[in-house]
């Protein structure tokens, strides 16, 4: 609810401005992004930002939530742009777009995944770091229920322990749900991280101290680039066993591996018309999953703030984001790194 009450009171404040006295000078109204909180979507966000406000002239500002919130905002255009939206995947994206309220915008990253993963010192071991295979059977998630002593859970040492999403995000909700369609609710404890970065380090921890750990992941992040890991197979993908893994409220959710993965840039249909040329850039971003994984590992090692990674990426890239732009806007953005 905090997240909720901060974005509709931007909104209120974005609408104090248009009735501003006759005569009286009124700033732009800003275009309100979403306050992402991993990396992808932080260092995405402040991409499309810096080019937004130099190469366009406009200005901007993010705005907190859960994904959930902040998928409602977008439909209700209290917020204007999702920086990294993986559209179709949560009930009210999808009523959202089906009422055409917002709309994705291009295929940002290609090559992007998610899914459940261990380490592969678990399955494979590491002679070199004297560690001995742990589960040298797993392959699948319907191995997982023999191997829950494995992943033992701290707290409840009679189960093993699922790293799921932080709550709020899409996810979260999707790997609740899997898990019952596993039959893993009696094996597994749905251990839910307080954030992305908390989801990291425990992910991060456990792999350095060489330690089994189950996780949920997805791709472009730094871990997958930083640590060798296997992702678990999952039964094909079922349109309608998909719909109830969305459906938090579904008794029987029904096994299927996640809706494949497409990444674009959500924004409001509000936006999109006031906005056609800024529309027609965004449906052109495309960021080369390498060059993205390693500007996030980098951000991440080197604790940057995704506003001064995404000035870096921008520089050291300018062959990439230059596709995206007309000649006179990518001039301008190329001034401002100077």
């Amino acid at each position: 609810m905090k997240g909720l009450r901060t974005l509709l009171g931007g909104a209120l404040l974005g609408f104090g401005i248009l009735l501003a006295p006759a005569g009286a000078w009124a700033a732009p109204t800003p275009i309100h992004f979403a306050d992402l909180n991993w990396e992808s979507g932080s260092l995405i966000t402040d991409i499309l930002r810096t080019i937004v406000e130099k190469g366009y002239g406009l200005p901007t500002d993010t705005l907190p939530g859960t994904t959930i919130t902040l998928e409602t905002a977008l439909a209700n255009n209290d917020i204007q742009v999702i920086g990294e939206e993986w559209a179709g995947r949560s009930p009210v994206w999808v009523k959202a777009e089906a009422e055409g309220k917002v709309a994705a915008l291009g295929d940002t990253v290609k090559g992007a995944t998610e899914g459940w993963w261990v380490p592969e010192y678990v399955v494979k071991g590491d002679p070199a770091k004297g560690i001995k295979p742990l589960a040298p059977g797993l392959r699948s998630v319907t191995d997982l229920a023999r191997y829950k002593d494995v992943f033992k859970d701290p707290e409840s040492p009679g189960k093993g322990r699922f790293l799921n999403s932080p709550i709020g995000w899409t996810s979260e909700v999707v790997n609740k749900q899997k898990l019952k369609a596993y039959g893993l609710t009696d094996s597994y404890v749905n251990f839910r991280s307080g954030s992305g970065a908390a989801l990291d380090a425990e992910i991060t921890s456990s792999i350095r101290r060489g330690q089994p750990v189950l996780f949920y992941y997805w791709s472009p992040t730094p871990l997958l680039g930083r640590f060798k890991l296997i992702q678990l197979e999952e039964p094909p993908f079922d349109a309608e066993a998909w719909k109830t893994l969305t459906d938090a409220d579904h008794p029987n959710p029904r096994p299927t591996r996640s809706l494949a993965s497409k990444l674009s840039i959500g924004v409001s249909t509000p936006f999109q018309k006031q906005y056609p040329q800024i529309a027609e850039f965004f449906g052109k971003v495309d960021l080369p999953i390498e060059a993205l994984n390693k500007a996030l590992a980098e951000m991440s090692e080197k604790h940057t703030p995704p506003r001064e990674a995404a000035r870096a990426f921008l520089k050291a890239h300018p062959q990439v984001w230059r596709a995206w732009l007309p000649e006179d806007v990518a001039d301008k953005v190329s001034t401002s790194l100077d």
